[in-house]
């Protein structure tokens, strides 16, 4: 599966706009990051823990909406975008979207 953030691909023709695929997840952090991270705001830096569970999300997401573009038999998803929120204290929604498209 080709994902680009474009709206086009070098070198490919869009044959057939297929619609908007999307992939979310609500990720919260378990007790041992949530310590950690209270504790690396006293000194300062990178909280590692929070940082690995944000790219898990990312993957996860990503993954669901590689699974729908592939349930529209797309060839690529274009104009891919990603968001994220807070829901509520200690969790975070990740949201991938874009169009799935068939290429000529």
């Amino acid at each position: 599966m080709i994902i680009v953030t474009t709206d086009k691909i070098d070198g490919k023709d869009i044959k057939e706009s297929l619609g908007i695929v999307k992939g979310e997840i609500v990720q919260s952090k378990n007790f041992g990051r949530d310590f950690m991270a209270g504790m690396k705001t006293i000194v300062g830096g990178e909280i590692k823990g929070y940082t690995e569970m944000i790219r898990e999300a990312r993957q996860i997401a990503t993954k669901r909406m590689v699974d729908e573009a592939e349930k529209l038999d797309a060839d690529a998803i274009v104009g891919v975008r990603y968001g994220s929120s807070a829901v509520m204290q200690g969790a975070a929604e990740i949201i991938v979207y874009g169009t799935a498209v068939k290429l000529k």
